[in-house]
């Protein structure tokens, strides 16, 4: 039980000796804006430093895909990928990569980093989601009950070029249209859209008072002037789902009382299975730190709560083989609270970036990225570190909800491009200013054009990725069973 945690521990162990997040520097001394607390920079300098940006760096730069020397094989990569991970939940990882082109792309996030790692960029630098596929964009709820629409997924998250994060999610956008057998063209405007709305966001906010950009969030202010056509029946639809996905419903559907009062979690396997004593006494013995890095008063409310039990549940494409655990909790009362504990590694983007993120706990740099980069976090979101690994802690089914972008129509994919593209700028605005890359994006339908020309390239290299990693298992070098 999580009462064997001291309750007069006073120290806050999750703070002491971090010196935040990392700071965000341009690679062109050209970028940095002046921070001095005594000295106001005026917006036209700052929007006149970004189009000098564009004179170093042409917007018809960004459309070529040109790979690194030395990429791996599909092979080489799988096993490469394999490296923290649970060895026996390899094979499931690349079975759900074979699942389609778009699967793939989900799990390979390390590999269009490795390809884009020459490609010229503006030298604005973004706390990047990372992994920026339109899958990634998901609701769930604040703090206050309201549901908000926003990239929801930060496993890769450091600082680095946000071309890379717009590159991923167009590239995602063609994959998905034509997983859900979108037309070239339809998938063409998709993209063509999604760029234009990212670009007339980040000019939006760039004229905005910092307050109000910075507060953003995606149920108003940056959606209120996007059009989302009849997109907006599925977003009610999902919405209204997402309301529902509790952990009270979680806890209905996977738990039960044992004759004695224990409160347990129901195994269903694969997807959610028992773990030993040891197991289980090392996950609640990681609680203790994550709460530290809770602030205050959450840390007195987290403390309110006793575990009842601990499970192991499989995750997702891109985190399958990572350890995921779940831990039920009782509250006031029947009240039940479900915690997951979500096994990181070091970022995937990491080696390929040009100035490589420090080392250290990656379950904080997921905190301190998702933090930075969403208008509002799960509040229960932490970390803490287990058997010497490192992880992240949040609330489990925090109402939350998704539209799958490969079930989606033509006119429905342009409308959900047109919204991750403003979601997309709305993130980034929140670690770089919006004033320098609204004078970079300037006069911007070569810009369009040339992430168009990119997505459709880099779809192409991702198809052909996909085959040869079919290839590949049948051939024997890579098992999916």
């Amino acid at each position: 039980m999580w009462a064997r945690a001291s309750p007069d521990a006073t120290a806050r162990r999750g703070c002491a000796g971090h010196t935040g997040g990392p700071k965000l520097e341009s690679e062109h001394e050209e970028a940095a804006t002046n921070t001095h607390w005594r000295q106001w920079t005026d917006p036209a300098d700052v929007y006149a430093r970004g189009r000098a940006l564009r004179a170093k760096v042409d917007h018809a730069l960004h459309r070529d895909v040109s790979p690194t020397q030395g990429r791996p094989t599909m092979t080489e990569f799988v096993k490469a990928s394999a490296a923290g991970r649970i060895p026996a939940l390899m094979p499931l990882r690349t079975r759900k990569m074979l699942a389609s082109p778009f699967s793939f792309f989900r799990g390979a996030a390390g590999l269009m980093a490795h390809d884009l790692a020459d490609d010229p960029t503006s030298g604005i630098t973004a706390q990047l989601c990372g992994d920026a596929h339109a899958a990634n964009l998901g609701f769930y709820g604040r703090g206050d009950g309201e549901i908000v629409m926003d990239f929801n997924d930060f496993d890769e998250t450091v600082p680095g070029p946000w071309e890379w994060d717009l590159k991923r999610l167009a590239t995602s956008l063609v994959l998905a249209g034509r997983a859900g057998g979108v037309s070239e063209k339809g998938c063409r405007e998709a993209v063509a859209d999604t760029v234009r709305s990212y670009r007339t966001v980040v000019g939006l906010l760039a004229e905005q008072p910092f307050l109000d950009s910075w507060y953003a969030l995606g149920d108003r202010s940056v959606l209120a002037g996007v059009d989302t056509g009849d997109l907006v029946d599925e977003i009610a639809m999902a919405t209204a789902k997402a309301r529902k996905n509790t952990s009270a419903k979680a806890a209905a559907k996977w738990t039960r009382r044992e004759g004695n009062g224990d409160w347990r979690f129901v195994p269903d396997p694969p997807t959610l299975s028992a773990v030993d004593a040891a197991t289980a006494d090392a996950v609640v013995g990681g609680l203790d730190d994550y709460a530290d890095t809770l602030p205050d008063s959450l840390h007195e409310l987290i403390n309110r709560y006793t575990v009842c039990d601990v499970a192991f549940r499989i995750v997702g494409t891109g985190s399958v083989g990572l350890r995921n655990y779940l831990i039920l909790l009782r509250g006031n009362g029947d009240e039940p609270l479900i915690l997951q504990v979500k096994q990181v590694i070091p970022s995937a983007l990491g080696p390929h970036l040009p100035k490589a993120p420090p080392a250290g706990h990656d379950g904080e740099r997921v905190v301190r990225g998702a933090r930075l980069v969403q208008a509002d976090t799960d509040v229960l979101l932490g970390w803490t570190a287990i058997e010497g690994r490192h992880f992240i802690v949040r609330q489990f089914r925090n109402r939350k909800g998704k539209i799958d972008p490969e079930t989606l129509d033509r006119e429905d994919l342009d409308d959900y491009g047109r919204l991750a593209g403003a979601l997309l700028a709305r993130a980034h605005a929140r670690s770089l200013d919006a004033r320098l890359l609204a004078g970079y994006c300037t006069d911007g339908e070569g810009l369009d054009d040339s992430m168009l020309a990119y997505a459709l390239a880099y779809a192409d290299v991702t198809e052909r990725d996909y085959a040869e990693l079919g290839a590949a298992v049948k051939r024997g070098e890579l098992a999916t069973e």
